[in-house]
């Protein structure tokens, strides 16, 4: 079977999911992409620019599947006549309508609308959910989340507000999990422990407002401030101006730092791997690859009872693993500290358990789904 991905901002974890797919899948997997910048601009003018490209070309692919930056309804428009026949659908990463909002309306990606919501993007979602075959959510909680506040979001329009388009769109709609390229994390030799006996913790996330960094440093200054030894190491991507919270934290938690800053492969691997705890204190998370990347190493989660962490992790280890509030955070995370040997055991079962999220395991199953739509 062709199938051909088209991934409009291509970094990060949509590139991550795109390549990593068409490495592992056993059909052939051509991909249409832009760089990941101007992510506005990809969602108004992305689709002409790939449909002209795919003009240009001569692929007659069996499938269409797209991510959820790319205005569907406008590519299949000036495509129709090589791709009215072909089935297409659409990957949901994320969604332009319970993507969170700063409060303080001056960071992020909606900064321009002083804090507010530009329901167009939202809607530009929407309508290529409704000009798709198929939609595929990336968590369970994603799927739920967005079908929640998309009644509300018609509703705001002053008529024809189509609610009975919502069914139609859920009939139409799965959850399949992001696949992750675990082999690339595998580990050379047992790295952990190089710090003595002091315990790593470490931040692999996006350095964004909405992974909210400001719980996650107030729970180290707590654990600091009792004397409680740890050494820090904060890695992961950075767009544009990060929030304050890093630079503050990096000032006044100086002395337990070994790294700040972005790592390469190599070093991230080693980050990972020589880590012992790692926290989320994210507002928004509708799947989590880096969160399942520190986890695959064996490294002890401390997560919100919220959001997609609940599936990510095993029900058993809930009450180990996830905190309700920040007390819950500050309370695992001296157990943690504490208790080096115990939280080892809990992260070497974890690690196992993750591994069903590798592309190995994962990459039939969307295999077999997308065969399922060939015409």
């Amino acid at each position: 079977m062709k199938l051909l991905l088209i991934s409009p901002y291509h970094g990060g974890s949509h590139q991550a999911w795109a390549e990593g797919y068409q490495a592992y899948s056993s059909h052939e997997v051509r991909l249409l992409t832009m760089p990941d910048r101007f992510w506005k601009w990809r969602m108004h003018g992305g689709a002409v620019t790939l449909a002209r490209r795919f003009l240009e070309d001569n692929y007659e692919p069996d499938v269409i599947l797209a991510t959820d930056m790319l205005d569907l309804t406008t590519f299949l428009a000036l495509t129709r006549h090589r791709t009215s026949q072909v089935p297409a659908g659409i990957y949901m990463h994320e969604n332009q309508l319970t993507y969170p909002l700063p409060q303080d309306g001056r960071t992020g990606p909606m900064r321009r609308q002083l804090g507010e919501r530009d329901q167009h993007y939202a809607f530009i979602n929407y309508a290529s959910m409704g000009a798709a075959n198929f939609i595929l959510f990336n968590s369970h909680f994603h799927h739920d989340s967005f079908f929640n506040a998309l009644p509300n979001f018609l509703k705001h329009f002053p008529e024809y507000n189509e609610l009975n388009t919502i069914a139609a769109l859920q009939a139409k709609s799965q959850v399949l999990p992001a696949g992750i390229d675990f082999r690339r994390l595998a580990r050379e030799q047992e790295s952990r422990g190089a710090g003595g006996n002091m315990p790593l913790v470490v931040w692999n996330q996006r350095w964004e407002y909405d992974k909210n960094p400001a719980d996650f440093f107030k729970a180290l200054a707590v654990v600091a401030e009792e004397g409680v030894p740890f050494r820090l190491a904060l890695c992961g991507q950075q767009y544009g101006k990060r929030p304050s919270a890093f630079d503050t934290a990096i000032e006044q938690l100086s002395g337990y730092l070994i790294h700040s800053g972005y790592a390469n492969d190599e070093l991230y691997k080693q980050l990972l791997w020589a880590a012992d705890i790692t926290i989320s204190t994210a507002h928004h998370e509708f799947f989590g690859i880096s969160i399942l990347e520190a986890i695959y190493c064996h490294t002890f989660p401390i997560l919100p009872h919220r959001l997609s962490y609940p599936e990510l992790i095993p029900e058993v280890y809930h009450l180990k693993c996830l905190y309700q509030n920040q007390g819950g955070l500050v309370e695992r995370l001296r157990w943690a500290l504490t208790h080096p040997a115990e939280a080892r055991q809990v992260a070497h079962k974890l690690g196992l358990a993750v591994s069903r999220y590798d592309w190995s395991h994962l990459a039939p199953t969307y295999d077999q789904m997308l065969m399922s739509w060939q015409r």
